[in-house]
């Protein structure tokens, strides 16, 4: 049977239908909904610091009612975004009634937990189709998964519902966003809910994370409206940004700024005859 280390549940191969699957990816409800619809066997994601309302962890009632077996790494025992780390390092902070069925309990190492899996009922009923959100709030780009962030978003204020890990710095980058924000995920250990930041600082990015107390992973709308900043990056600095700052404020004053720049460099519109 295969087994899978997939560092994001937006690239799962064709090689998931039927394989158990180790993910970097949070276990909030849409990570749960990208595995469910692969087809896997069982899934294993990261509980991102289970975080405001248990977001990191919503996915694994969503995934039980489908029938699907799924357990979450505790964020103090493995990366969040570095699926090899979590098979290497994790302990199993939560599981749904199928994996504890199978045999998975609080503290069963990733490793055991997926030989376990592999007894796991399958296949699932498949999941109803969800689509990922993208937002707009006050000017300001909201962004269920940064995966959705694309080249037409350059210059964009941009709030995410992702974790900011390595992934999501090497992700985003190339997008050249004006400022993005994500959720730190706890920030875990070795502080990897946030370690895309310093990525983003290299390429002249402005960054930030809200604290996973704060906001729910998954959801870039309460990101920005609910989120408190927990991290920052040195550009997201010489903005203003400062830990402790709600997000909020701190994205609308970029993006209010930003438009102004537009304004004066472009000056406006011609009216039309």
């Amino acid at each position: 049977m295969n087994v899978l280390t997939v560092d994001s549940a937006t690239r799962l191969p064709p090689e998931a239908d039927g394989a158990v699957v180790v993910t970097g990816s949070h276990g909030a409800i849409h990570a749960a909904y990208l595995s469910a619809k692969a087809g896997v066997r069982a899934a294993i994601h990261h509980d991102a610091g289970i975080g405001l309302d248990d977001a990191g962890i919503g996915g694994l009632a969503y995934a039980e009612k489908l029938g699907l077996a799924m357990a979450a790494i505790a964020t103090e025992s493995a990366r969040i975004g570095d699926a090899d780390d979590l098979l290497a390092r994790g302990r199993i902070s939560r599981a749904n009634a199928y994996a504890l069925a199978c045999g998975v309990a609080i503290g069963t190492s990733c490793r055991d937990a997926v030989e376990r899996l592999k007894r796991a009922p399958w296949p699932h009923r498949p999941p109803p189709v969800q689509a990922e959100g993208r937002y707009e709030v006050d000017g300001i780009l909201c962004l269920d998964s940064a995966s959705m962030l694309g080249p037409d978003d350059r210059d964009r204020v941009a709030a995410t519902g992702s974790h900011g890990a390595l992934i999501a710095g090497t992700t985003t980058a190339p997008m050249r966003p004006r400022l993005i924000l994500f959720n730190d995920a706890g920030p875990g250990i070795e502080c990897a809910g946030i370690r895309g930041l310093g990525v983003l600082e290299q390429a002249g990015i402005a960054a930030v994370a809200v604290a996973a107390r704060s906001a729910r992973i998954g959801d870039g709308r309460s990101t920005l409206q609910d989120g408190t900043i927990s991290a920052v990056n040195r550009p997201a600095s010489l903005l203003g940004a400062r830990v402790d700052q709600p997000a909020l404020a701190l994205a609308r004053r970029v993006a209010e700024k930003a438009s102004q720049f537009l304004g004066e460099t472009f000056g406006a519109w011609p009216s039309s005859t």
